[in-house]
Order: structure tokens, then C-alpha cells, then sequence
């Protein structure tokens, strides 16, 4: 995963760690579907509510998280009895197929064919194939909205069924009660981790006006203690971006905010030394609906910006298309309740007190929006990867009709 994607050592692990975590999960998983006995309106009759696979699930995944996407995916679409056809990143084809190979090892040892779960490599022209196919019972798509859009709109166009992970431009909110001793670390975390290149990074922190300077200044200095290096590393807590189209994107959006009025903290230039290495990036001083700002940027650049009230910020929070994660810092009980209900964030992930990165299994992960609307892993996961049949039976003689109709 270090090699090919480029995160950090202890992040690779922890990836592949998810994977094995995810299975156990599923297994539990596996002891919970079903469906209810429903009563009947008619004497001698039951109402049944009855779950299948649906066949052949599709997934395709993205390079930030080679191994665990597949694995939430995978996991859940098994033990609801289905098969998978695979296609990872055409960066990331080693990961890929090392994966499926320890699968089919797995599937072979139980006495299964190893094809049960299926690799195909390969660029955008297979992703198209597989939207386009009949044969694909459900299509799960991880990536950028744009690419989503075009996935989701060849899957309906065979009224074929999608499952859509997408971007997200996601916010941390803290208040003037905040801790910073928990702000400044999660902060840094969710907008260095993984070098700025998961859909739950967060690129918008939103600071009290009265805390603003004092917040700016200690997370500047966190960032100047952030260790680069090689992700090979043990000590290495930020690696290299994944492609040169990637430095090309930051060095763009960088240049973007200063021409639309922001000041660029810390970072903001290409790091000298061999791979595709930038420094982690802060921006103050722009607008919260600066055109930069409302643009999700795969890249470690945090923009800063000042805010007055709640209402105001929660509004700016859901004001952007994506509608991933998100996470407030406070002490108030009273608007840790409001910011969880409806007049408060908008996103799938809505967090107090940590960052809005770093989910865990056991809940559903994903957003609303331009982000997809789709849901991996959690409780009620398995319901996406199955059909639905509501099947009534007569136990009688008699043949009654619903709602009392008379047929003779």
C-alpha cells in the first residue's frame, strides 16, 4: 500500500487492518439479515418480507484506500450471497492483486471458488463496461463526483442499481468553549492524514472570531513539527501525493486562493527531493464562499476562516455541494443537540468533538449531496447488497381480497 499509494507505513497497516475488522463485522452481520412476518389484513393469510442477493456486485475503488473500500464492500456483499467482479485503480494494480489473491486462497481453503471474488485491471473503459453491463446487479463506485455522475447516469440508463461514495469538502467548526487541546491534534490529523487525499479530509476549519488568531498560530506550529519523509518509514507521519497531476492541482489551487484574497500561512510550495512531495498547506484570510473554498482540492490545503454566530456557520457548513463529514468542537450541550438535528449539519458524517476523518466500521459510512448518497458498512449495510420480496401466502380455503373487495 506504501509503495503503490504512497500513505505512511502505520496507515497501510491500519488499512489492511480494516479489512481483516470489516470481515469479522460482516460475520456477525451474517446472524442479522432478515426479514419481518408481517399480519395480515386477510384471515389464513401471513405476509412475509423476504431478502436475496442480488447477483454480481461491482466494485470500483479508488487509489487513496486500495484495501479497505473493496473490503467493506466485499465483505458485506458475500455474506449476503453474492459474487464480485473488482476493478481497483490502475495505480494501485499490485495492491489489487495481491488482495484477490489472499481472497481466493481463503474461498479455496473453505472448499469455494476463488472466483467468487474477481479482479479486472484496467482504466476508465472497463469502469464503463461494467456500468453499461445488464449482468451488473448493483455497481458500487468510489471516486470524484464528476466520474460518479457519469456512473451513476449509464447505471440508470439500464435502470440498473448504483451504490456511489464520492467527494466531500468537509468542515471542522470550533467554538470559543472549545478544547483546543483536542482541536489542534484532530486539526492536524484530519487535514495531514494521508497527505490531504481521503474524502474526509478536512479543508475547511471555521474558528470563532475571538479564538481565530490564537488557533491559526498553534496549529502553524504543529504543522512545522509534522515529520516528512519516505511513508516506508516508521517515524514518517506525511508522505508523498499520489501523481504529479496531483501537485499540478495543488500548485493551481494555492494560486487560486491567493488571487481571490488568501494569505498562505505555512506551505503553499513543492517540497525538493525525489516524489511527488508538498507541504502541507494553511490559507487564511478568504471568504467562506470563495469559489476556491467551495472546490474540493485532493490535497493537503486547509482554509481558515472567521465566523460570528452558529446559525451563520452551520449554514456556511452546509453550503457547499458535497455533503460527506463534518465536526464541531464545543462544550454547549444545548447546540451539540442542535447541530445533530435538523437544523444542523447536512452531511452523513456529523461529529463532536474529533475529527471528521477516521471513521469506524460499525457505522454507516457515507454522505448526501454531490457525495453520493450511497452507505458502506453499518448496521443495516447488508439491505443495499440484496432484493426484496414481499411474498403472501394462503394457509385457508378461502380466497378474501385486500381492502374488503367483492370479485364474484
Amino acid at each position: 500500500v506504501s509503495l503503490e499509494m504512497g500513505k505512511i507505513f502505520v496507515e497501510g497497516v491500519g488499512e489492511v487492518q480494516e479489512y481483516v475488522d470489516v470481515c469479522d463485522y460482516a460475520v456477525g452481520l451474517s446472524r442479522m439479515i432478515g426479514g419481518p412476518i408481517l399480519p395480515s389484513e386477510r384471515p389464513g393469510h401471513a405476509l412475509i418480507e423476504q431478502w436475496n442477493p442480488v447477483g454480481l456486485v461491482g466494485i470500483i475503488t479508488a487509489f487513496n484506500f486500495p484495501v479497505a473500500v473493496y473490503g467493506w464492500n466485499s465483505a458485506v456483499a458475500m455474506i449476503c450471497g453474492n459474487a464480485c467482479l473488482w476493478k481497483g485503480a490502475p495505480t494501485t494494480s499490485l495492491v489489487s492483486v495481491a488482495v484477490t489473491k489472499i481472497i481466493a486462497k481463503v474461498l479455496e481453503d473453505n472448499k469455494l471458488p476463488g472466483a467468487i471474488c474477481s479482479l479486472v485491471c484496467g482504466g476508465a473503459d472497463i469502469g464503463t463496461a461494467m456500468a453499461k453491463d445488464e449482468r451488473m446487479d448493483l455497481l458500487s463506485f468510489t471516486g470524484s463526483t464528476k466520474v460518479g455522475k457519469q456512473v451513476a447516469l449509464m447505471v440508470q440508463e439500464r435502470f440498473g442499481r448504483s451504490l456511489l461514495e464520492l467527494g466531500g469538502n468537509n468542515a471542522i467548526i470550533v467554538f470559543e468553549d472549545a478544547d483546543l487541546k483536542l482541536v489542534i491534534p484532530s486539526a492536524l490529523f484530519a487535514a495531514v492524514g494521508t497527505a490531504g487525499q481521503r474524502c474526509t479530509t478536512a479543508r475547511r476549519l471555521f474558528l470563532h472570531e475571538s479564538i481565530h488568531d490564537e488557533v491559526v498560530a498553534k496549529l502553524a506550529k504543529a504543522y512545522a513539527q509534522v515529520r516528512i519523509g519516505d511513508p516506508w518509514e516508521s517515524d514518517t507521519l506525511y508522505g508523498p501525493l499520489h501523481t504529479k497531476e496531483a501537485v499540478k492541482m495543488f500548485l493551481d489551487a494555492v494560486e487560486q486562493a491567493k488571487q481571490q484574497g488568501g494569505s498562505v500561512v505555512c506551505g503553499g510550495k513543492v517540497i525538493n527531493r525525489p516524489g511527488n512531495y508538498v507541504e502541507p498547506t494553511i490559507v487564511t484570510g478568504l471568504p467562506h464562499n470563495a469559489p476556491i473554498v467551495h472546490t474540493e482540492t485532493f490535497a493537503p490545503i486547509l482554509y481558515v476562516l472567521k465566523f460570528k454566530e452558529e446559525e451563520e456557520v452551520f449554514a456556511w457548513n452546509n453550503e457547499v455541494k458535497q455533503g460527506l463529514s463534518s465536526s464541531i468542537f464545543t462544550k454547549d450541550l444545548g447546540r451539540i443537540f442542535r447541530w445533530l438535528g435538523p437544523k444542523g449539519s447536512d452531511c452523513g458524517i456529523v461529529n463532536v468533538n474529533i475529527p471528521t476523518s477516521g471513521a469506524e466500521i460499525g457505522g454507516a459510512f457515507g454522505g448526501e449531496k454531490h457525495t453520493g448518497g450511497g452507505r458502506e458498512s453499518g448496521s443495516d449495510s447488508w439491505k443495499l447488497y440484496m432484493r426484496r420480496s414481499t411474498c403472501t401466502i394462503n394457509y385457508s380455503k378461502d380466497l378474501p381480497l385486500a381492502q374488503g373487495i367483492k370479485f364474484q
